[in-house]
């Protein structure tokens, strides 16, 4: 009797696993079966996305190479692949260097768009608000100056990579504009910010001289001529503190003389 008890039993038990079984192994045979597909997605997309930015590192090289040599057709060639189809990162640096070479070829608003098309692909803050300073640049003496002012506080903020060359720029906006004391008022504030780089600096007390002594269009023509100077190099002086890149870019590759506060007196504009 005992023995014919345990048999129903183990009969029951049986019945109940198998029951169980064929619910939910289809459930486990789709999990596995998702999750070796996710891993073969990821794999998949990791490659492409090696691949990809292999090609785009390959063209872009090209692209410099092909400038060097004074080929700009070539280069052009090479960047407009990057620039559709590259990963994040290159496709923001092909799409600011196509605006530099509309830029040079006397297209400023097709350069400004495109410069505008560079930030919106930036995957970092950094690309992102340079590409947006050189649109600000690039139309601030064309645009109305709300707009250009618009567009120069989008950048300005402790935590912005380049709100120092953002608030250098407002400052010759407003001055462009009229706004004497205001810009006067951003120069001043501006010498006295730290962080700003000897060069900035410099550039700020010579436009509050020009301004105190009457000669405050004379500003931008400063400014303008000292990005053409060249670099000094050791035992040459700059004719004008903080030459800016030969690119134009934002950050200060050239910086004046130590003793340049003795040389160039409050009031004596260089």
């Amino acid at each position: 009797m005992v023995d014919f008890v345990e048999e129903v039993e183990e009969r029951l038990r049986a019945e109940r696993y198998a029951t169980l079984a064929r619910q939910y192994l289809p459930w486990l045979f789709a999990a596995l079966a998702a999750l070796v597909i996710g891993w073969l997605g990821v794999w998949g997309y990791q490659s492409w996305q090696d691949r990809n930015i292999g090609a785009a590192s390959v063209s872009y090289d090209s692209a410099l190479e092909a400038l060097a040599k004074g080929d700009q057709t070539g280069a052009q060639a090479d960047l407009d692949g990057v620039a559709k189809n590259g990963p994040p990162a290159y496709r923001s640096l092909a799409l600011m260097m196509q605006a530099n070479l509309r830029l040079s070829s006397g297209d400023p608003d097709e350069a400004a768009s495109l410069y505008d098309a560079a930030a919106k692909a930036a995957p970092n803050d950094i690309l992102k608000d340079l590409a947006s300073l050189r649109a600000a640049q690039t139309v601030m003496d064309t645009a109305p100056y709300p707009q250009v002012e618009t567009r120069l506080k989008a950048l300005i903020g402790d935590k912005r990579p380049f709100t120092l060359d953002a608030r250098e720029m407002l400052a010759m906006a407003k001055l462009q504009a009229g706004r004497i004391q205001d810009a006067r008022g951003d120069y001043s504030a501006l010498s006295l910010t730290l962080g700003v780089s000897q060069a900035m600096r410099a550039r700020a007390q010579n436009a509050i001289a020009l301004i105190d002594s009457g000669q405050a269009g004379l500003v931008g023509q400063v400014v303008r001529a000292a990005a053409t100077l060249p670099p000094p190099t050791s035992g040459n002086v700059a004719i004008l503190p903080g030459a800016q890149a030969p690119d134009g870019g934002a950050a200060d590759q050239a910086a004046p003389p130590a003793d340049s506060s003795d040389q160039n007196p409050a009031g004596n504009p260089q």
